[in-house]
């Protein structure tokens, strides 16, 4: 099929705006009266607050203070489990955990005041690591510091273990990762009981924020608006941890009364924001002679940290992929997600699986060592083909090929001459050098009922100048969300490139899209833009203002009549679960 937008080279939506050096983050905001906000945090794993003082020097008078006292609604992070507060309230669970915040016109005085704040605390036992949370010894977390648990079984590893010609046995360990998004972590908020919460800033998620916002302040959504300023990259890590943020930048404007900006700088950003789940898998796998796989038995672990946030969906998606993209009878995951006295772990790219893809990569070149097999040859033997069913019971309907794209990867990469090249090199200096190649696949968008749960909407609308609005809650943070909306937006409607726009994510105007993650922005927020603008479409020509074959400024001349003639010229698009 030939497209007319789609898949050309189009200039970026945001482009212009960033060149110019106009686009505005959430620090380049300011407004009459802002103050500037601070948290203050535990400086232990685990304890009790006994005592919390304020130095001397400090005109603590012109400061607002917030504690866990004075939070209005409830003093939890809505998210899946509500088990994180906002505010320390008695005890803390981790290095870093918020106790205290604090704003103050003076950026530099409200520094110096941060460091006059001084807590007592009596430590009380730690888990520090997935060993230590799993021998129960020191419970910090339910009942068996276990957040979450998965076992996924596909026919009996068990019965495999006594016929098999070979059994090669592995451990894989990830640490945690930080995102280094380019912007840190940011929030302006005002707040008050009259008017309700606004806050603008940078995430990824905005109906998230508002839902935590609504439990924080006990307010309905009709009070509390959440706006995406322009975000400077976020890879995961502005989809959870903004709600925390906004939190404390509204509750500071609500007790003070002023507009509160806060903006963590990259050590503070670093140290108390969620990172990649650490991991660690161990293998245990059958294999024939003739280098088949017959079973895999995959124990698979992640690091939560101090509370759940998102691990139970990370842990899904981990274990769902940890089998890889190969062909086996017999395949047994279990797995779970354990809490320990470290700073939350979240959402990153991936979501779980570049975990334990890791560990069956790993794993499956050791398992080809141990058949004497090449990597390669091992893989194609053993990849997933049209007609065979995953580790999760799913069936691949449509072709494809692997194996092929595997070779013309290798080609291209000139593996085969750089393996004998660097070996022979290898041989003479002490400079090493290799090359390697892995094999995955990887789901889009939420796995399981996550997409029909949701249930996303998307609208268009038709404007009075002739151009048209894409309104969804999809966030652009670097990866080019407005520009394939509108492209797709373009190409259906017919219209110039240039004349769709994307508005900006604010929950006061658009309707709830879902989150801007797992890969679901093109495949399932775009196959709702493309709906939209069918039904657009069919209304211009069903009013006869639009025929069935028309160049892109006959569209905008269409789309301008209709707007002057019946008022408003808007369709809208839901989530609807695939047939099959």
């Amino acid at each position: 099929m030939e497209h007319r937008v789609v898949g050309t080279a189009v200039p970026r939506k945001e482009a212009a705006q960033k060149v110019a050096g106009t686009a505005e983050y959430v620090d380049d905001l300011s407004v009459p009266g802002m103050l500037y906000g601070a948290t203050v945090r535990s400086a232990i794993p685990r304890g009790l607050i006994r005592n919390i003082s304020f130095g001397e020097g400090i005109p603590w008078d012109e400061f607002a203070i917030v504690t866990a006292r004075d939070i209005p609604g409830k003093n939890v992070v809505s998210l899946i489990f509500e088990d994180q507060p906002y505010l320390a309230d008695g005890c803390v669970n981790h290095p870093h955990e918020p106790i205290l915040l604090l704003a103050h016109r003076d950026k530099n005085l409200l520094a110096r005041a941060r460091e006059q704040v001084f807590i007592e605390y009596d430590p009380l036992p730690s888990v520090f690591t997935m060993e230590e949370a799993l021998s129960g010894e020191c419970v910090i977390w339910g009942e068996d510091n276990v957040f979450k648990r998965f076992c996924i079984e596909k026919g009996d590893v068990e019965s495999v273990w006594k016929d098999a010609d070979l059994i090669v046995e592995g451990e894989y360990a990830t640490g945690a990762q930080e995102q280094l998004y380019i912007e840190p972590q940011g929030m302006l908020a005002t707040a008050n009981a009259s008017a309700g919460v606004m806050v603008s800033g940078s995430m990824q998620c905005p109906f998230y924020v508002q839902k935590a916002l609504m439990s924080l302040f006990a307010l309905p959504p009709e009070k509390v608006r959440v706006i995406q300023q322009e975000t400077g990259g976020a890879f995961g890590g502005k989809e959870e941890y903004p709600s925390m943020i906004a939190g404390h930048a509204a509750l500071l404007a609500w007790k003070s009364g002023k507009p509160v900006k806060m903006i963590y700088d990259r050590e503070e950003d670093m140290a108390a924001t969620t990172k990649r789940h650490p991991s660690r898998t161990r293998h245990r796998t059958a294999v024939s002679r003739d280098g088949r796989l017959l079973a895999m038995d995959i124990d698979f672990t992640i690091d939560g940290g101090a509370y759940a946030t998102l691990s139970s969906v990370v842990l899904s998606r981990g274990t769902i992929h940890a089998a890889g993209a190969y062909r086996c009878d017999h395949v047994r995951v279990r797995s779970r997600a354990v809490a320990t006295n470290a700073p939350p772990h979240g959402a990153f790219r991936g979501f779980g699986a570049p975990q334990s893809l890791f560990a069956v990569e790993r794993h499956m070149d050791k398992v080809a060592r141990a058949v004497g097999l090449p990597p390669d040859e091992f893989r194609r033997r053993n990849l997933l083909q049209q007609g065979d069913m995953t580790a999760t019971g799913q069936v691949i309907r449509e072709p494809i090929d692997l194996g092929g794209l595997q070779q013309r990867a290798l080609a291209l990469a000139g593996y085969e001459e750089k393996v004998a090249r660097f070996r022979d090199e290898n041989r003479r200096s002490t400079r090493k050098k290799g090359i390697g190649f892995s094999t995955f696949l990887h789901g889009a968008g939420f796995t399981g009922s996550g997409e029909r749960y949701l249930a996303s909407v998307v609208q268009l609308e038709g404007c009075a100048d002739g151009t048209v609005c894409v309104l969804s809650s999809m966030t652009e943070m670097g990866q080019g969300t407005n520009t394939i909306l509108a492209q797709i937006a373009a190409e259906v409607l017919g219209t110039a490139y240039e004349q769709v726009e994307v508005l900006r994510p604010d929950t006061g105007r658009v309707p709830n899209s879902g989150p801007t993650v797992a890969s679901r922005t093109a495949m399932v927020i775009g196959k709702l833009v493309e709906s939209a603008a069918v039904s657009l479409k069919q209304k211009l020509q069903e009013s006869g203002l639009l025929g069935a074959v028309y160049e892109p400024d006959e569209f905008s001349v269409a789309c301008r009549e209709y707007v002057a003639r019946f008022g408003s010229l808007k369709t809208e698009a839901q989530y609807k679960e695939p047939p099959g």
